[in-house]
């Protein structure tokens, strides 16, 4: 394949072309166009023009065509899973869950409206709010999880009658070319537009004037400098950064049974998740056993290239995440006791033994930072009390689970935990009816839901009269 950028309606050369490396191999497997500024310039203008045109479409004529670019993404199911375990590394059964989950955000939202509500109806009048779209909005998005993120965006923005500049992250690129290359054939020139970038059009991208609103998806450190770039032309701006989740487990629980389910949530997708368990607290009477547990968990996991059958965890995507990784690992050896893993695998790729540390203090970076890797620390407590506390004392607040055998117990705690989701006896679980957003330094605004949609949009209040 070619892997073009998508600009008004045409699949293009970029400027340059692009080195995409498979990280189950360290070396390159494919290139893709990148574009340079004139170009760039060229998608927001072509998004800008078929602006008004995709905003006086009814809903339901937007909805159909989010509708026939979930087919068109369905047919391909087979090609983009196994482009995105390519570039992106994850098993190909969970490259196929999240294109899955793509053509299913994509069907939910074609469906969905936000028409005039009446807010207050009185002899003396009535009140009104309508919701209009914003105009051109930048989708930025990671390498995590590069399609479904990019199809929430799309999705959401969309069909409220935006239009769109999507820009991936230069590692995993080509998922989102051939994104762009099905919605060619559907949507109408402009509406959707992929520049494909070596990391240095972003701020040209998120300060330019004719952009109207800023969805990001990444690390809270770039979370921050969207943020200002935002702040000259005051864009609407969606902030979806990092997290570090802590699974709570309470002393009621069946130990084994809810070891395997916070050591899924700890590890799919190599960890590279923002809402993935991020740190364990176990009260110190099921300690000792929740730690065994784990760490045979940790040393009995398949790791290996995700094309492989019966891989359960794949490579680290890129190597300047991979050396992070490895980095804080390191430092979790000097302060605590690592029970599995604990050194990259001896092997071409990107690839971490699943790590279990037990032992460390509050203060270790394993603890304290977003591994976003394979290496999960393990926390003891004393009281209820105390492990809130310290679950609280974090700059994050994206996401958390808790474990117990009597779910008011769970809920009581669930409402003292600082953060935009807790998950009560469940792992990760992301309804498309459901806002998600962070607390703290985990992002601004929801996505999902009927909250997601106005996040696309501007309301306008219409306070009508009436005469006698």
């Amino acid at each position: 394949m070619a892997f073009r950028l998508l600009i008004d309606g045409k699949l293009v050369e970029g400027a340059s072309r692009l080195d995409v490396i498979n990280p189950a191999s360290g070396t390159v497997f494919e290139t893709c166009a990148c574009a340079d500024e004139v170009q760039l310039e060229q998608a927001i203008a072509a998004a800008k023009r078929a602006f008004p045109g995709w905003a006086s479409l009814t809903q339901a004529a937007r909805g159909d065509c989010l509708d026939r670019l979930a087919d068109a993404v369905q047919a391909r199911l087979d090609e983009f899973s196994s482009l995105l375990t390519g570039e992106q590394g994850k098993p190909l059964n969970q490259s196929k869950g999240e294109i899955a989950m793509a053509v299913a955000t994509l069907r939910y939202f074609a469906t969905q409206d936000l028409p005039l509500q009446t807010i207050k109806d009185t002899e003396e009048g009535r009140v009104l709010e309508q919701r209009t779209p914003l105009g051109v909005v930048a989708a930025i998005t990671p390498w995590n999880y590069p399609v479904y993120l990019l199809a929430v965006k799309v999705a959401l923005g969309l069909v409220v009658g935006n239009t769109m500049v999507a820009k991936p992250a230069p590692s995993t690129p080509l998922t989102t070319s051939l994104f762009g290359e099905v919605a060619a054939d559907i949507l109408p020139p402009g509406v959707f537009n992929v520049i494909i970038d070596a990391n240095d059009l972003g701020s040209k991208l998120t300060t330019h004037p004719d952009v109207a609103k800023i969805s990001f998806t990444g690390s809270t450190s770039t979370g921050k400098r969207v943020m200002e770039s935002a702040a000259d032309t005051l864009k609407r701006v969606t902030l979806e950064l990092g997290g570090n989740d802590a699974a709570i487990i309470l002393d009621d629980v069946d130990v084994a049974e809810v070891a395997r389910k916070v050591f899924t949530a700890a590890t799919v997708n190599a960890g590279q998740i923002c809402l993935a368990t991020k740190r364990i607290y176990a009260p110190r009477s099921l300690y000792d056993a929740l730690c065994d547990e784990l760490a045979t968990l940790a040393q009995k996991a398949v790791v290996d290239d995700g094309l492989k059958q019966g891989t359960q965890i794949g490579p680290v995507q890129n190597k300047q995440q991979y050396e992070k990784v490895l980095d804080i690992i390191e430092e979790a050896k000097t302060l605590g006791t690592v029970i599995a893993g604990g050194h990259a695998l001896d092997r071409p790729g990107y690839f971490i033994a699943p790590t279990v540390v037990r032992d460390l203090p509050d203060s270790a970076r394993l603890v304290r930072e977003e591994q976003f890797g394979p290496a999960i620390p393990v926390l003891a407590y004393d009281s209820v009390d105390e492990v809130i506390e310290r679950v609280n004392d974090s700059e994050y607040g994206l996401g958390g689970t808790i474990w117990t055998a009597a779910t008011d117990r769970g809920l009581e705690i669930a409402m003292r935990i600082q953060s935009g989701t807790i998950w009560v006896n469940k792992p990760v679980e992301l309804p498309f009816d459901i806002p998600l957003g962070g607390a703290k330094q985990s992002g601004i605004g929801r996505e999902l839901g009927i909250d997601g949609m106005k996040e696309f949009t501007q309301g306008k209040i219409i306070n009508v009269a009436r005469h006698s």
